[in-house]
C-alpha cells in the first residue's frame, strides 16, 4: 500500500486476530458496499511488555514496517505514545488523559499543524457500565475525536465474538498513519 493510496482512504476497519502470546490486528479499507476491501496494514503487539510497543507493517508477512508507536515511559497510566513513520520519522502522539478517563476513557492526539485532538467515548452510561460492572466490559465502544467542536475521526467498536472496529475520518489532514495507530490503541491499551 503507497502511502498516497492510504491518504485518501475515508473508512477502514480493523480486526482483532485471536493470538495466544500477540495482539494482531488487520486493517483494511472499506468497500462502497460497506464490505471489507483490501489489507492496509498489519499490526503486531506483544503482550506483558514492561514498555509497550506496537509495529504496523504493511501486510501480515511483516516483512515491511509501515509505522509503528513506543510508549516514552514504562507502566505510566498517563503514558504518552510517540508515533513514528518506517524510517523512525515522528508522525505524530497520543497519550491518555488519565484523570478524564476514571470516568469516560479520554486521549488526546497531537500532530503537527493541526490543532490538539481529544477523543473520547460517545456514551458516559455505557463507559460507566463498563468500568463497574466487570461482566459488562465486553459492550461496544464509541470514540469521538475532535479539534475545538469539529469531528475529526471516529471509532466505533462493533458487536461480535472478535474485536471489530469501525474507523470514519471527517478531516482529511488527518495523516491516516496516526489515526491507525491510535485506533489499534485503543484496543491493545484500553484496559491500562
Amino acid at each position: 500500500m503507497q502511502l498516497d493510496t492510504l491518504q485518501t482512504q475515508h473508512q477502514f476497519v480493523i480486526r482483532q486476530r485471536i493470538r495466544m502470546m500477540v495482539n494482531q490486528y488487520e486493517v483494511r479499507a472499506m468497500a462502497p458496499d460497506g464490505s471489507e476491501g483490501e489489507l492496509l496494514a498489519f499490526a503486531q503487539q506483544k503482550r506483558l511488555a514492561f514498555k509497550e510497543q506496537v509495529t504496523i507493517y504493511t501486510d501480515d508477512s511483516k516483512q515491511h514496517p509501515l509505522l509503528g508507536f513506543k510508549a516514552r515511559q514504562r507502566l505510566d497510566l498517563g503514558a504518552t505514545y510517540d508515533v513514528t513513520d518506517h524510517a523512525g520519522n515522528p508522525i505524530g502522539l497520543f497519550r491518555k488523559d488519565f484523570a478524564q478517563s476514571l470516568l469516560r476513557s479520554t486521549w488526546h492526539v497531537e500532530q503537527a499543524g493541526l490543532p490538539q485532538i481529544t477523543g473520547q467515548e460517545r456514551s458516559l452510561p455505557v463507559a460507566l457500565l463498563r468500568r463497574f460492572v466487570d461482566s459488562l466490559s465486553w459492550l461496544p465502544y464509541h470514540f469521538d475525536f475532535v479539534a475545538g467542536d469539529q469531528p475529526v475521526f471516529s471509532v466505533v467498536k462493533k458487536w461480535g465474538l472478535r474485536d471489530r472496529y469501525v474507523v470514519e475520518i471527517q478531516n482529511q489532514q488527518i495523516d491516516r498513519r496516526l489515526v491507525i495507530a491510535m485506533a489499534v490503541g485503543l484496543d491493545a491499551l484500553q484496559s491500562r
